[in-house]
């Protein structure tokens, strides 16, 4: 496998590349909780989307546990992934066993699926908030402040490819 700072690179390349003609969207995403997995101290990532009426959906998971967890916040509308999407901002759980009393249903199901921490991203650009990407631990862990600038940073380029795509498919 290659150094980190090669990775970084080509994941910032991978992400930006969105102006082929064989661009597909799915694929973008599912790249990007891969490479978030890969150059985080995080075990899983999962991504929601919101439609053009605001509606979250699960568009990306790194493997199917967590594509489970994701729908579970949706179904039952509690979870970090929803904070941060809703408010625009960062929702940081290292331990969530000290988070049972703000999203109680979440953290049962987290917890029996084995994970320990979770990080929600706001997937925005400006003001426009288009959904939230989530990483888990399997441990009690704290990202710390370059982990999530990092994060913050893939989860910024690929919105940018979204909406450009968004733009694209409009314009088409």
């Amino acid at each position: 496998m290659n150094d980190p700072a090669t990775v970084l690179r080509e994941t910032f390349v991978q992400l930006a590349d969105t102006l082929v003609d064989d661009f597909d969207l799915i694929e973008f995403l599912d790249l990007l909780t891969v490479r978030c997995v890969e150059l985080l101290d995080v075990c899983t990532a999962g991504l929601l989307l919101a439609d053009q009426y605001g509606t979250l959906t699960m568009v990306a998971a790194s493997d199917e546990q967590t594509r489970l967890l994701e729908l579970f916040q949706l179904q039952n509308s509690e979870g970090p992934c929803l904070d941060s999407y809703q408010h625009a901002e960062p929702v940081a759980c290292p331990d969530l066993v000290r988070a049972s009393g703000r999203w109680p249903k979440f953290t049962r199901e987290a917890e029996a699926s084995g994970f320990r921490s979770v990080y929600a991203l706001p997937m925005r650009l400006r003001e426009e908030v288009i959904g939230a990407l989530n990483l888990f631990g399997t441990r009690p862990a704290l990202l710390g402040d370059a982990g999530l600038r990092l994060g913050q940073a893939l989860a910024d380029i690929a919105t940018i490819g979204i909406l450009h795509h968004r733009l694209v498919r409009r314009q088409e």
